[in-house]
């Protein structure tokens, strides 16, 4: 099998058993993205110079006796909406098309401290507002599965990288789905954290109380890896709680005997393709068949997740994209006669029509008269979505539900059609309301494409959600099969 096809794990036995060069791997991811994304169109940025250098640095470590870790030597994409110091970080916007920060974000930090290889940053949903990557102030990514359909988003490049070998493993960040999502759509695994779990250090911000950085990977054992990797307090983020990180590869057990899952029936509602829901109960009934106890359950307060969502978020977008004034970094707009002409000119050039319309949304949900009857009432629904998943908890271990109610949809299909647009997140948007963790991975194939299962848990409870993905990874096979590229 081809070195790009293989998992960080698998790389990792080779190299420790001198059967590849960590040299050897770049090359071959490097030279898989030239063969591809031609088409795939994954990454903004490909930092191939730099991925060498790291590279011939690792495998003079491992010469000189060093044993190398998890991670070592394993090639890693980074959307693009995570600082990397000297390397352009554009949140695939127009308004950040020449911003080169000056420091790391945390995460990037640590994978460079475990000794992973970046070897480029990723297309997204222009500030990861969207959910099919068609957003990009910069380009469309095309799903490895199918060039005619969309991989997802917001971390459609991170999603669609790992799917096409373009990356061993990626990162994304999950704002309402946007790392389960694109990794249903794509065929690979994505898992969001609890809030806190992960540093947001870094992170441009789009919605600060609902973002949060996690794995995207070809399997599970590599989603382990790297949250271990990224996982922990950070004093630079308030946000980050300090609690135990976990051993996640002690969570990798194949048995799921006596685990108690809840099986929302709202989830398996609104515009979810029968294909879909019966490829998730399958899947629920093989972990039956592996000794866990399931059973659907009633959770009628998430028909208002989807509109909460839609006023919290764009809020806080408000609030977080003001800084975009033309005056500090980024795109200044030219020829403008005063300083609040710079500024209406700037944003208007700068930022595509799905930001400018979250801002605008989310400005008037803020402003004054409409505080209470938007703002402060979603915020009172997003309190009640919590308590309901800790009513669920108390009685399961984990919930199960479709990532998307669709499989991949075509370029071009929803672009029209908000609503249908923003319903691709709504089994996703539940989870980060909430505060949750949660995982997605392929449970089956319709028309060719991907289908998605998401796995909840409690709060800093990612074991649980390991062990069942695992489990469930084990006995099935969905992840032997890749994208004919």
């Amino acid at each position: 099998m081809a070195l790009v096809a293989l998992t960080a794990h698998e790389l990792c036995s080779m190299l420790k058993a001198r059967q590849v060069s960590c040299l050897e791997v770049t090359q071959a991811v490097l030279e898989r993205i030239s063969a591809v994304d031609g088409e795939v169109r994954a990454y903004v940025t490909v930092t191939a110079d730099q991925a060498l250098e790291t590279a011939r640095a690792v495998d003079e470590q491992i010469a000189r006796g060093d044993e190398p870790g998890p991670l070592t030597g394993i090639p890693v994409a980074v959307k693009d909406n995570m600082c990397t110091q000297g390397i352009l970080t554009t949140c695939s916007s127009r308004i950040l098309y020449n911003f080169v920060p000056p420091y790391d974000a945390t995460v990037v930090e640590r994978l460079a401290k475990a000794g992973s290889v970046m070897v480029g940053k990723t297309n997204l949903d222009e500030f990861a507002m969207g959910s099919s990557t068609e957003n990009s102030g910069l380009f469309t990514t095309h799903n490895p599965w199918n060039l005619t359909r969309v991989p997802g988003g917001s971390s459609g490049g991170s999603a669609a990288a790992v799917a096409a070998d373009e990356a061993i493993v990626a990162l994304g960040s999950d704002t309402g789905g946007s790392i389960r999502q694109p990794a249903s759509f794509c065929g690979v695994v994505g898992l969001k954290p609890t809030y806190g779990r992960v540093s947001r250090y870094g992170l441009v911000a789009f919605a600060s109380s609902l973002d949060q950085i996690g794995p995207i990977t070809k399997d599970v054992t590599d989603a382990a890896l790297l949250l271990q990797a990224i996982a922990g307090k950070d004093p630079l983020d308030s946000t980050s709680v300090d609690v135990p990180v976990p051993d996640y590869l002690s969570s990798l057990q194949n048995d799921v005997k006596g685990l108690r899952i809840g099986v929302p029936k709202e989830f398996f509602a609104q515009g979810v393709q029968p294909e879909i829901a019966d490829a998730v109960w399958k899947s629920i009934e093989l972990l039956g068949s592996l000794g866990a106890d399931y059973r659907e359950i009633p959770m009628p307060i998430m028909e208002y997740t989807l509109p909460t969502y839609y006023i919290l978020a764009p809020a806080e977008a408000s609030s977080n994209l003001a800084r975009y004034d033309g005056v500090r970094y980024g795109l200044r707009s030219k020829h403008s006669p005063d300083v609040v002409t710079m500024l209406v000119k700037t944003r208007g050039e700068g930022f595509g029509a799905e930001v400018k319309q979250r801002i605008m949304i989310g400005t008037y949900a803020l402003s004054a008269g409409y505080y209470d009857a938007y703002y402060l009432k979603a915020q009172k629904v997003r309190t009640l979505v919590r308590q309901a998943y800790d009513e669920a908890f108390k009685e399961f271990d984990v919930l199960i539900s479709p990532t998307s109610p669709t499989v991949a949809f075509g370029i071009g299909e929803r672009v029209d059609d908000p609503f249908q647009m923003k319903l691709a997140d709504v089994c996703t948007i539940p989870v980060n309301l909430a505060g949750i963790p949660a995982i997605s991975l392929t449970c089956g194939f319709h028309d060719g494409l991907p289908i998605g299962m998401q796995i909840m848990g409690k709060p800093f409870d990612e074991e649980a959600l390991l062990r069942v993905a695992y489990t469930f990874e084990q006995n099935t096979d969905y992840r032997k099969r890749k994208p004919a590229l």
